[in-house]
């Protein structure tokens, strides 16, 4: 016995469907190519068309208001999950004229007053480990072990503290060709270091040798290698990615 609730469907209701739903994935196609269109001919802001730019910016005061917390810390490994080989995610500011033993650390405590710190004096600091999964823009990521001093104890050692109430940290390698700005909270952040070791040795030279910055809370285009020059802003200091269409923010 046939269901009585059954609805015959006639051949001319199935095709007036199928020429209506052919209909309106046209017009969102054409949709969609116009506004890419639309999107394409706005003014640039840094590497992108305005309206992404406005995408990323509120991302950015989405993540940095609402959802950053310095309790939330990324996952942690043992030494022994971390890789033996661990990938260099670009080059920019690592040229082969840089003097190793020249180098110092120079903090820019306010204009006209610098200081000058050696890697003696950097180590001679509380030493700490972290060892998380580094994720790079690029797509892939790698358990890696580092070593160096939190940027928290840095501040209170050589007595930033006022400086850390600025709302941004500029970074900048000696050659002045890489260069990043970090929202100050993500850089007070505990598991955030001045690091010059990974895996137990003494930072390689295509890994930021003699100091670079290590943020887990960051992707990688923000942890800056062979750090010259630390300065703080009120103002969003210039920074490298940013300059090419990337999020300013950066945060995982």
């Amino acid at each position: 016995m046939g269901n009585n609730n059954e609805k015959i469907v006639s051949s001319k209701e199935i095709r007036n469907k199928t020429l209506l739903a052919f209909a309106i994935f046209f017009l969102l196609i054409i949709g969609a190519l116009f506004g890419w269109r639309w999107i394409n001919n706005q003014p640039q802001d840094n590497g992108i068309p305005t309206p992404l730019r406005a995408v990323l910016n509120g991302n950015e005061n989405l993540f940095s208001n609402y959802i950053y917390s310095p309790d939330n810390s990324s996952k942690a490994y043992s030494p022994a999950d971390a890789v033996p080989r661990v990938r260099v995610n670009g080059d920019a500011g690592l040229g082969d004229d840089f003097d190793a033993a020249a180098w110092k650390l120079q903090v820019v405590r306010k204009p006209g007053d610098t200081l000058f710190l050696s890697l003696d004096e950097i180590k001679a600091l509380p030493k700490t480990e972290v060892i998380f999964d580094f994720k790079c823009i690029e797509g892939w990521s790698q358990i890696t072990h580092w070593s160096g001093v939190k940027f928290s104890d840095f501040v209170n050692k050589y007595q930033l503290t006022n400086q850390s109430t600025m709302n941004y940290v500029g970074l900048n390698t000696p050659d002045k060709k890489y260069y990043v700005g970090i929202d100050t909270r993500s850089i007070l952040h505990p598991q955030t270091l001045l690091c010059y070791e990974m895996n137990g040795k003494p930072l390689p030279m295509n890994q930021g040798y003699p100091l670079r910055l290590i943020i887990p809370v960051k992707y990688g285009i923000k942890h800056l290698k062979r750090i010259g020059t630390i300065f703080f802003s009120n103002t969003k200091p210039k920074d490298y990615w940013y300059e090419r269409g990337y999020d300013y923010y950066s945060g995982l």
